[in-house]
Formats: structure tokens, sequence, C-alpha cells
């Protein structure tokens, strides 16, 4: 199959490509069907969620452990059980960024993780309610001697 996109063009995927939201995400409940797709040069720390149903919407996203390897989400049971896991280690964990100029004020959702099963491409946007994350994370807070992947 082929789907339009935002940053890549057309792009070739296949069906177990898909990353489905059974829910949406945050303020996008409609946006069911999303591929992830990695930007060139990012060594899979930059990538983009890409809607299948609206080739103009896409999501920037970050690899959170590239930004702060300490970073340690804790899901709900509830959650968990959603996504057929027993612990949150078992998940695939994104987040979300706002692109800003200059890239140092480009924030990013530490809070609210997009979180997939690997094994059934299924996701949900979760709220972390334990770990003290914000919404809006500078990327210049993660600055330690080493560039940081810009979004």
């Amino acid at each position: 199959m082929t789907a339009d996109t935002k940053y890549f063009g057309p792009v070739e995927y296949e069906a177990d490509d898909v990353v489905r939201f059974p829910n949406g995400l945050f303020g996008f409940e409609e946006e069911k069907e999303f591929l992830l797709l990695p930007f060139e040069g990012s060594h899979g720390t930059l990538l983009c969620f890409q809607s299948l149903a609206h080739p103009s919407l896409a999501f920037v996203a970050m690899n959170p452990f590239s930004l702060l390897p300490s970073y340690s989400p804790a899901l709900a049971e509830e959650e968990l059980a959603f996504l057929g896991v027993q612990q949150s280690g078992e998940l695939g964990y994104y987040v979300l960024c706002v692109v800003r100029e200059p890239v140092q004020e480009t924030t990013v959702n530490l809070k609210c993780p997009v979180v997939i099963n690997p094994d059934t491409r299924t996701a949900i946007q979760a709220i972390l309610t334990d770990g003290g994350y914000h919404m809006r994370h500078r990327l210049a807070e993660f600055r330690s001697g080493e560039a940081v992947a810009p979004c």
C-alpha cells in the first residue's frame, strides 16, 4: 500500500506497519491509524507519527530515553491491561514535540507519552501521574555536552 505523507512524500507500507490508536490521540480522537516513520539521519531518535486518514497531519516525536535515560514511565494497571501486557517495560515509548524556532525552544511532552505494544501495534497516549514529568520540557534542558537530535 502507499500513503501520502507530510514530510516524506509517498511511502510504501504493509498492514503490519500500521500503529492503531483505538481511542485516538488527545485532541485528535477521530485519528485511529498512523505510520511511525523515522527521520533520515536520526538513528531512530526522531520520528513522525503520520496519519493515514489525513496526509497533512503528522506529529514529530522523539525517543524519550535518548533525551533522558532515567525516564521511567509507569502506566496504570488499566492501561497495561488495555495494551495486553503485564509491565511498562514491555512497551515502546515516544514523546511528542512542539517544534519552535530556535530549536532549543522546542518542547517535548514527557507527561503524556505515546505508548505502543510492539507485538500488536496497538497504542495509547497516556497521562503519567508519577515521575514529576511535565507537558513542556524545553530541549535545552537536556543538553549535557552531547548534541541532542532536534525535533
